[in-house]
């Protein structure tokens, strides 16, 4: 839908003209942290914007509210399947709907520049095309349901450190061909209403005032959306103003912007024209038409507002989930034919339990349920037996059932009392869990007033006898009371360098260890001075957090040696955390945290009939790889992760992914996060993943595009046809085993000899094909006349000659070729 299509641009124009200079700019910057005003004169109703990539959080952060836990944007992408991604961008609509919520933040799409970015997990691939077509399929979803998709985050934020202030240096060429491109497709291809500038600058502007919003995204793409900054990333009254920046988020102004009265100030002055300001608010406008929430204009289309724990999202979810895990390494053990297990599947390791469906940070929603491996395999009615192994945690986890009770006894939870600055009592909630987040202020709980002093009280029961770790994370001060007496009273800090999402989702704790013996109850209490943190003005956050008794690693790791030994087949779920991956910081190791290797390693020396599941969001070192009998990349599943998991390993789901980022053997070679002086300079260039590795000649774990499924193929014959409308692959398959089973073909463009520097090779297309045992499929695969071209620092140039295109499962496995002709 564009703008003439709805109200046309002379009606959005008109009713700009109805608006005063200050009303114009008021609609500028947020009304709060979520929201957009409202301005009856225009017909325009409030806006409404959430998080996220994994699931629409909607303006609420706490577990009243909640929200479809989708699978991660590194798992969508391993799907290879963009009808698949286009049916989760409509089921996410329909969660927005259900919301109220009409603009989401997403889809990211920077790059896997480098395994150690933080937020990896949330972006699609380290391949341009692959990340285009992806994120395409994820717009589209969305809009043709009338929500608005945010595409994420121009440009070049591609890491976190210093993500607020650093300066990305970025040559044009490559800023081109790999970090603008999947911008530029989506662009032109999809249309979206929206979208994001980032934090970071790039080659000395930082992005909401940088020349390539105006010269490139308007200029050269011709998008018509609406550009709104990321949350505080507006630097400047004048700069951004002339910039293409429209919305600065979030509001009011007069707490986090620099809008307001001084931007209609510099307009009168003449230092801002105000046409631009014009142009912002038909932008906005245009949003809003698009929404439907214009007057005038189009309602929003009618949608089923099916639960986030439906069967029917759930049918959605566990297909999803399964669609994206990548079997990389199989011997023959996968699929476990339940008819022939001997004996118990031993279920080991610290994800089993509580696995990672989704990454830390703003991406974080509350699920209305998860399923674990353990207990998606119990459901599979499977005869299972866990120990834990090893533990991956620095911190300690949220508190949690069966041991966190209500004070009432009513159920798993707390009762959190708010006292007002004066210290009078000024309301009280019972809720579900034992995290708690308010932004800019406790509306969401009802508080209107401003709160001084939190209070959470709740019990914490015994499960069995021994030591339990009780505590508090949240940044100020903080009081813990246990049967009124005092365990501690302490002021948390960060270092004035740590990011604004550390301090919301991963703030620093305090623990006491605490005795009970089997059955025994404890009252807790918790005080938390809301003041007393330096982000208090923009948001609280804080955790009871409980560790319940266990052994040693050692000893652990003993116990699930022994069980593995005693199993017909043992499943060990290995993984990261949400200190180690998370928005807010970049990872300094890829290694798995704590005893996790030495886990595994113990675990397949006692049982060969081993599976290692990887639970990450990216790329973890596997040094054990080649010694399991398979090894099944999970990513973060979504809440219906375990379910998903039994499909696979039982073979009723096949594993349909495919890696859409290369999986390292070892830290050599990588690209760095770390800026130097301020300035993070891109010198690997255009070889970025496998670009790089096959420049080198270094050979990775797992390559790009790799993973196997329960059939096998043999790929038979490639024909190129070039005509005046284009290239287009044709490419025939057989499947040779045994099976029904899904392939993807993936084509590659290299041009031998070439005069330009250039890739080995480079992805150009690729699709999916479903063969049944013995059965030849032929698809077609159109090639794009950009596959073809390259940046000359003036424009897009095709050099004349053969360029060969590549057919086969794999970057590193391309058993076709055919030559084409251009210019």
């Amino acid at each position: 839908m564009t703008g003439a299509g709805l109200l046309g641009d002379a009606e959005l124009t008109r009713r700009v003209g109805l608006l005063s200079l200050e009303q114009k700019v008021r609609l500028l910057t947020g009304a709060d942290f979520w929201a957009l005003y409202a301005e009856p004169e225009a017909g325009l109703r409030r806006l409404v914007t959430s998080d996220g990539p994994a699931g629409v959080r909607g303006e609420a952060w706490d577990e009243r509210d909640t929200s479809a836990n989708i699978p991660s944007a590194t798992a969508l992408a391993a799907t290879w399947d963009t009808g698949l991604v286009a049916a989760i961008g409509a089921l996410l609509a329909r969660e927005a709907r259900r919301k109220g919520v009409d603009v989401l933040l997403a889809p990211t799409v920077n790059l896997h520049r480098t395994p150690y970015g933080g937020r990896h997990f949330e972006c699609f691939s380290e391949d341009p095309l692959l990340t285009a077509r992806i994120g395409a399929a994820y717009v589209r979803g969305l809009q043709r349901c009338g929500v608005a998709a945010t595409v994420k985050h121009f440009v070049g934020n591609d890491s976190e450190t210093q993500r607020m202030t650093v300066d990305v240096r970025i040559d044009d060429r490559t800023l081109r061909e790999l970090y603008l491109a999947p911008f530029e497709e989506i662009v032109r291809e999809t249309d979206p209403w929206a979208v994001m500038a980032g934090y970071n600058g790039v080659n000395g502007w930082t992005m909401t005032e940088s020349p390539l919003l105006r010269g490139i995204l308007h200029g050269e793409w011709g998008f018509d959306g609406l550009v709104m900054s990321d949350w505080t990333a507006t630097r400047s009254v004048e700069g951004a103003a002339r910039a293409a920046l429209d919305l600065a988020m979030p509001g009011p102004a007069s707490r986090y912007g620099p809008w307001g009265d001084e931007l209609v100030e510099a307009v009168r002055a003449g230092h801002v024209d105000e046409a631009l300001i014009d142009d912002k608010v038909r932008r906005i406008l245009r949003l809003a038409a698009r929404v439907g929430a214009l007057a005038g204009g189009p309602a929003a289309p009618e949608l089923p507002l099916d639960l986030p724990g439906s069967p029917a999202v759930a049918h959605e979810l566990r297909a999803a989930a399964a669609g994206g895990f990548v079997l990389a390494r199989n011997d023959g053990l996968l699929p476990l034919d339940r008819a022939r297990l001997a004996g118990r599947v031993a279920v080991i390791g610290p994800n089993a339990e509580l696995a990672r469906t989704m990454g830390g940070g703003s991406a974080t929603v509350f699920p209305p349920y998860t399923v674990s491996p353990l207990d998606g395999l119990r459901a599979a009615g499977l005869d299972v037996a866990h120990a834990l192994g090893a533990s991956e945690h620095l911190r300690a986890p949220a508190a949690r059932a069966p041991w966190l009770l209500r004070p009432d006894g009513s159920g798993t939870g707390a009762e959190i009392r708010f006292f007002s600055e004066a210290g009078e009592l000024a309301g009280s909630e019972q809720r579900d869990g034992a995290t708690f987040r308010w932004l800019s202020g406790f509306g969401s709980s009802g508080i209107s007033e401003p709160v001084g002093r939190l209070e959470i009280h709740c019990v914490i029961r015994a499960t069995a006898g021994g030591l339990y770790r009780l505590g508090v994370s949240g940044l100020g001060r903080s009081r813990l009371l246990v049967d009124g007496a005092e365990a501690f009273d302490v002021t948390l800090t960060l270092p004035e360098e740590a990011d604004v999402v550390e301090a919301l989702m991963t703030p620093p704790q305090q623990v006491a260890p605490v005795r009970l013996a089997a059955g025994q109850s404890v009252r807790v209490v918790v005080e938390h001075y809301v003041g007393s943190s330096p982000f208090a003005g923009l948001g609280t956050s804080v955790q009871v957090t409980l560790e319940p008794p266990h052994g040693t690693d050692d000893e652990e790791i003993a116990a699930a040696t022994a069980l593995a030994a005693s199993s017909d087949v043992a499943v060990v779920v290995v993984g990261t955390t949400a200190e180690v991956e998370s928005e807010g910081f970049d990872r300094t190791s890829l290694a798995l945290p704590g005893r996790q290797d030495e886990l595994v390693r113990r675990v397949i020396a006692a049982n060969p009939r081993t599976v290692v599941v990887v639970n990450s969001g990216a790329p973890v070192l596997l040094p054990w790889a080649q010694d399991a009998a398979a090894v099944l990349l999970t990513w973060f599943g979504g809440q219906e992760f375990g379910h998903a998991l039994a499909d696979v390993l039982l073979g009723a789901a096949e594993p349909g992914g495919r890696l859409p980022t290369t999986w390292p053997a070892s830290e050599a070679g990588l690209p760095s996060t770390q800026p130097d002086d301020g300035v993070l300079t891109y010198h690997e260039g255009l070889f970025i993943g496998y670009r790089a590795y096959e420049r080198d000649g270094r050979i990775p774990l797992f390559p790009f595009g790799h993973g196997t499924g329960y059939t096998t193929w043999s790929y038979e014959s490639l024909v190129v046809d070039h005509d005046r409308t284009g290239v287009a692959a044709c490419v025939q398959v057989r499947n040779t085993g045994a099976r029904r089973g899904r392939e993807v073909v993936q084509v590659y463009a290299s041009r031998p000899g070439s005069a330009v520097s250039r890739p080995l090779k480079w992805l150009a297309g690729f699709a999916a094909v479903d063969a049944d045992p013995g059965e030849t499929v032929e698809v077609g695969i159109l090639i794009a006349e950009r596959a073809f071209q390259h940046w000359d620092g003036r424009g897009w140039a095709t050099e004349p000659g053969p360029f060969t295109l590549l057919a086969g499962p794999s970057s590193a496995s391309v058993p076709l070729a055919a030559e084409v002709r251009l210019g």
